[in-house]
């Protein structure tokens, strides 16, 4: 009986509607996005469907797939990594895999479970970085390990961060550090390099996203050096590149890029100094026509943080707290409002309500909309470096030691 549950648990997990899962760093296509009503604005610890302690440290969101939610967490001692399989109703797990790896310096602000991992009907794909080597992981949906890829040294005194995305039946990650850069595609039957790009850059954190532009898909890596470039995602052949990015001064992408209407936005920065959104227009296909600048906001942008697009609103979250609301398409700005506090989440929108933690663990929620309107705030309690996420008709909020899922009021 054991193994037949198994079975059927294995063929319903083949036939899920992407809709109904939070498969990567954001969600579908990195966007923030869901219309899962009825999410309060403001709660208290007895509100939670369930809370639980997670083994170790990390600031990796969580990922869902149908009725579970998987999570990253690292030992700071030891650097041992961990995959977890959690009971999205109970809260429970279900299996747990841990990995051996070094315990090595990195910046305090890192952990060694910061990149979020991304799932498929295949199972769910991880990884992490220590100064030895870069290790993907793919592992089933049972909790076996599927296969294993090491890509060589990671060179950077912040330590390793990137998530992962995938498109069709490839893995993409961008390995950009100190040292030997390059894209890569792996095939996620059995990690074997598809394709690779090498790039000559400074360490990276920014996940790709998808633009659709026409009948064609663009993969859209962001980098200061290279600025914006589009890839062919099933080959790796450079469609378009936009150098947009201010070179007076280094700079490091950090932000995810994403899409907002037919246009594709960028960030890029360093410390606080220098931080800049960029939006660009695509070239038609077929046309010999250059990308084109639209506009470029600097005030209040972020470095760490995601912008947001709601229907035709574009939101940053600053690191340091500074709200802004602009017009999509021009970078008009509506307004622009300090919150106060720091964050390294990105913001998230929900029915119409923008969600956001910094890194005391405070909750903001923001109304989407062109005047300013604060609907609601709450503390989780514990330290906070992670984005939150949707899944199984809940909200999930990780802190760097416990997960929690709160869920929609009648």
């Amino acid at each position: 009986m054991k193994y037949l549950l198994l079975i059927c648990s294995l063929l319903w997990t083949t036939s899920l509607d992407a809709a109904e899962t939070w498969t990567r760093f954001r969600g579908q296509n990195g966007a923030g996005r869901s219309e899962l009503k009825g999410i309060p604005h403001s709660w208290q610890a007895e509100d939670y469907r369930w809370s639980r302690k997670l083994p170790g440290v990390g600031h990796s969101s969580p990922v869902s797939w149908g009725a579970r939610v998987l999570i990253t967490s690292g030992d700071e001692a030891s650097g041992q990594r961990h995959l977890l399989a959690i009971d999205a109703d109970k809260g429970s797990t279900l299996w747990q895999c841990s990995f051996e790896d070094l315990s090595h310096r990195k910046h305090q602000l890192n952990s060694f479970a910061s990149g979020t991992p991304t799932v498929d009907s295949n199972g769910i794909y991880l990884g992490w970085g220590t100064p030895d080597n870069v290790t993907i992981v793919a592992v089933k949906h049972d909790g076996t390990v599927r296969w294993k890829k090491q890509l060589g040294p990671f060179k950077s005194g912040h330590g390793f961060g990137v998530s992962l995305t995938l498109y069709k039946d490839l893995l993409i990650i961008p390995n950009e550090h100190e040292g030997q850069s390059r894209l890569l595609a792996l095939s996620t039957a059995d990690g074997s390099i598809r394709w690779q790009v090498e790039r000559e850059s400074r360490v990276s954190y920014a996940t790709p996203c998808i633009h659709k532009n026409g009948s064609r898909d663009e993969l859209i890596f962001v980098n200061w050096h290279y600025g914006i470039t589009a890839v062919d995602p099933a080959s790796g052949a450079r469609l378009w590149q936009a150098d947009v990015f201010d070179k007076s001064h280094i700079e490091s992408s950090i932000a995810s890029p994403i899409i907002a209407g037919g246009l594709v936005l960028g960030v890029s920065g360093w410390l606080g100094h220098g931080n800049e959104v960029i939006a660009v227009q695509p070239p038609p296909v077929g046309s010999d026509e250059a990308p084109r600048q639209v506009y470029r906001i600097s005030r209040g942008a972020p470095l760490c943080t995601t912008p947001l697009v709601q229907d035709d609103l574009l939101f940053l979250w600053s690191d340091n707290g500074v709200v802004t609301a602009a017009d999509s398409q021009t970078g008009t700005i509506h307004w622009q409002k300090r919150i106060g506090g720091t964050f390294y989440s990105s913001p998230i929108c929900l029915d119409g309500a923008i969600y956001n933690i910094d890194v005391n663990g405070k909750v903001t929620v923001l109304k989407a909309a062109a005047e300013y309107q604060q609907l609601g705030s709450c503390s989780l309690g514990d330290p906070c470096h992670s984005t939150p996420a949707i899944g199984h008709g809940r909200l999930y909020l990780r802190t760097f030691t416990t997960l929690s899922a709160l869920d929609p009021q009648p």
